[in-house]
């Protein structure tokens, strides 16, 4: 039996592996141009993909011609005179053809090519709008364009290179199992898939994709637990007579609200901060104790659906029920202050995760 597989992405910073200032100055130059061309191709990309799957809209007036969006060499009324995905590839190739590493287009190509087809349904429908994507969104590249990858013992680190560029990994005080994976890859335990490299604040941060294998639990499919989310207890879980409140509204919300109560008397005194550099001078500590916010609830939530999965393994639950959950939504977006505090997406998406890695089922009721 083939072993089941999962996608784990993990955000690594990378540092330029470059003795001479001018040389890793001229190299991030480089990288931002290729994250700026990704951003055009981007938007290019997902236009063409739209206007090829409204063709059929163009043709309203008439009733005799015949289309498919095929290579016209090997279906007769196909329209293209080339496959595809190849179009559009070939529009994004003409255009930065020399400016980014064709390898990087090849696979920005792919990615979105497979993504539009996941969403269509959703496009047609009217429920997603179509994406749009920012100066700050990566770039990827394959596997296959990373050499020399291998491990300084010296400087405890890993390095490799990347279309002629040389990075070293920063882990820093790596709490996490970022160093385990990446020796999992240099013993060819575990396999890296398309990634992305992406600059943000003259920082590179390298999104990892690695191949990991599904986690092995002794579960029983006709055990089943029911589990709530709400904001007076974040999970409330039980299965027959066992029940478990993991999390309470105080110890949620207090430290939450603390820093909230924090960033409007910072911006209160913002009125009075030197200024020097404009806005973002001023409000430097308002947007710190934003940043801070997201960390700590991201933190709690992590430690809340790493509760629930326990809970689950420990009694061998092999699926999980999320009961009432649409009323629930309902009653929040009624009231404003479980809107603004309560992230149900960002726990249920954790939760997801979560139960596809134990090879839980997850029912959303």
């Amino acid at each position: 039996m083939k072993t089941k597989t999962l996608s784990l992405t993990r955000k690594i910073q990378l540092n330029i592996d470059l003795p001479d200032y001018e040389e890793r100055k001229a190299a991030m130059a480089k990288l931002y141009d290729w994250q700026y061309c990704c951003f055009k191709a981007s938007n290019i990309i997902v236009s063409h993909l739209y206007v090829q799957e409204m063709i059929k809209e163009f043709f309203y007036l008439t009733e005799d011609i015949q289309y498919k969006l095929a290579d016209q060499k090997k279906d007769e009324n196909g329209i293209l005179n080339r496959s595809r995905i190849n179009t559009t590839y070939r529009v994004i190739s003409d255009r930065f053809k020399g400016k980014i590493p064709t390898e990087i287009l090849s696979s920005l190509n792919r990615n979105l090519e497979s993504a539009f087809k996941k969403n269509a349904p959703e496009y047609w429908s009217g429920e997603r709008s179509l994406q749009n994507f920012k100066r700050d969104n990566g770039f990827p590249f394959g596997p296959y364009s990373m050499y020399c990858f291998k491990y300084d013992e010296e400087r405890n680190c890993f390095c490799f290179r990347l279309f002629k560029i040389p990075f070293c990994t920063y882990l820093g005080r790596d709490f996490s199992d970022k160093r385990v994976l990446l020796h999992r890859v240099l013993k060819g335990e575990t396999r890296l898939r398309t990634s992305q490299i992406k600059l943000k604040d003259g920082k590179i941060f390298w999104l990892a994709v690695f191949d990991i294998e599904q986690e092995h639990y002794v579960l029983k499919p006709n055990v089943v637990a029911e589990a709530s989310l709400s904001l007076e207890y974040p999970i409330t879980v039980k299965l027959g007579s066992h029940r478990l409140h993991i999390g309470t509204k105080e110890e949620f919300l207090y430290r939450r609200l603390a820093i909230q109560a924090a960033r409007k008397r910072a911006m209160a005194g913002s009125v009075h901060s030197r200024g020097g550099h404009g806005r973002k001078r001023k409000l430097k500590a308002v947007e710190k104790f934003k940043k801070k916010e997201a960390n700590y609830v991201n933190q709690r939530l992590h430690v809340y659906s790493r509760k629930l999965i326990d809970f689950c393994v420990k009694h061998q639950a092999g699926t999980l029920i999320l009961v009432n959950q649409e009323a629930k939504i309902e009653a929040a977006q009624e009231n404003e202050f479980v809107l603004r505090n309560w992230n149900y997406y960002e726990l249920m998406t954790k939760i997801k995760y979560k139960a596809e890695k134990a090879g839980i089922e997850l029912v959303v009721g």
